[in-house]
């Protein structure tokens, strides 16, 4: 019995702390009114406001709102020459990938979505290994013109073909001044895209993940300040691990790359595929073969892997696979891919200074 009012006692006493300090909201109420009869406490009202779902951005891989990327992707290709440079709006692309051209030289098709220029270019003409590379985004590629066997390639996808001098981009491509033709013709890419706001985002390209970090390079890779890339004897750029801004900087013959701002261009992921050349339809028009596979690395965060590439199909989206066969994941941003032929090619990667 002792015992038992003992803890009654103690528990009486703990009540009437919680109920003095408020923390019994059930109980609780306010001073009596005039009349004596207690006020009730008003309910708690909660400002928290639910967070919009997120979403990875298809092309790039970081966090936007739920139906905030609903627009098509823009594929483009972009002129290399030196009298093109620097481009225009290259530095806002989600995707690049660099291929090799006749002559030596190498020519972009570059990709915008998640954050679209008013203008971009200058754009070239279409070449056989484009229908491979763009068939998978879906969307709208804009070129000026090629070849009438490789026009019609690229117009027996399910892209929509925006040519320059045809009735249907008279108001979105030009010829811009400044520049020599046939490095003069650019696009107005937020006005071509909002013209086919009816065709479907593209579908996501490659794995992400969360971040820097956790991305497979650089969990798996080995350190590496520098990729030295060589297509041709006339076409040789490089990528340099800049830790302050975190990603690759970009040169071209061993001179900085430089975008239409005077910024160097950069990457948060390079991607190095070895790619076979082949003539089918023009002795003087190489063409990576992408419908195959072959060695890789993955360059992120200052770190690269070694890995393995498959494309399956034309619409089908390249595939990366490390050497345990896992699926590699890109750190969230924007990404470069180098299609380096396998003959005439080859790739160097520098480890940081002793």
């Amino acid at each position: 019995m002792i015992n038992r009012r003992r803890r009654s006692s103690r528990l009486g006493a703990t009540l009437a702390v919680l109920t003095a300090g408020g923390l019994l909201t059930g109980c609780v109420a306010d001073a009596p009114d005039a009349s004596g009869t207690p006020k009730p406490t008003a309910a708690f009202l909660s400002d928290y406001v639910t967070p919009a779902p997120v979403v990875p951005a298809p092309l790039r891989g970081t966090l936007v709102p739920e139906g905030s990327l609903t627009s098509p992707s823009l594929a483009a290709k972009i002129d290399n020459h030196e009298d093109a440079r620097p481009q225009i709006g290259l530095e806002r692309t989600d995707l690049v990938f660099e291929e090799l051209v006749e002559g030596g030289l190498t020519r972009y098709v570059a990709v915008w979505q998640s954050d679209l220029p008013e203008l971009i270019g200058p754009v070239r003409s279409i070449r056989p290994m484009d229908p491979d590379i763009i068939s998978p985004l879906g969307g709208i590629v804009a070129f000026s013109g090629g070849q009438e066997q490789f026009v019609e390639m690229m117009e027996a996808t399910d892209v929509y073909n925006a040519i320059h001098g045809q009735s249907d981009t008279e108001s979105t491509f030009f010829r811009i001044d400044g520049r020599d033709s046939p490095h003069d013709v650019v696009v107005k890419a937020a006005d071509l895209v909002g013209q086919h706001s009816d065709l479907a985002a593209p579908a996501q390209q490659f794995a992400y993940s969360f971040d820097v970090p956790s991305s497979s390079a650089a969990t798996d890779g080995s350190p590496s300040a520098s990729l030295a890339l060589v297509f041709s004897d006339a076409r040789y750029p490089g990528w340099e691990w800049d830790a302050a801004s975190g990603t690759f900087l970009r040169s071209q013959e061993g001179a900085p790359d430089l975008d239409a701002n005077g910024d160097q261009l950069s990457a948060v992921n390079v991607v190095t595929l070895r790619v076979d050349e082949v003539s089918s339809y023009d002795e003087e028009v190489p063409q990576a073969v992408l419908v195959a596979s072959g060695e890789a690395w993955v360059s992120t965060g200052g770190k690269t892997l070694h890995a393995t590439w498959v494309k399956d199909a034309r619409d089908a989206p390249i595939r990366l696979l490390d050497d345990s066969g896992a699926t590699v994941r890109l750190a969230p941003g924007n990404t470069w891919v180098e299609l380096v032929p396998l003959d005439e090619g080859s790739v160097t990667i520098a480890p940081p200074a002793a």
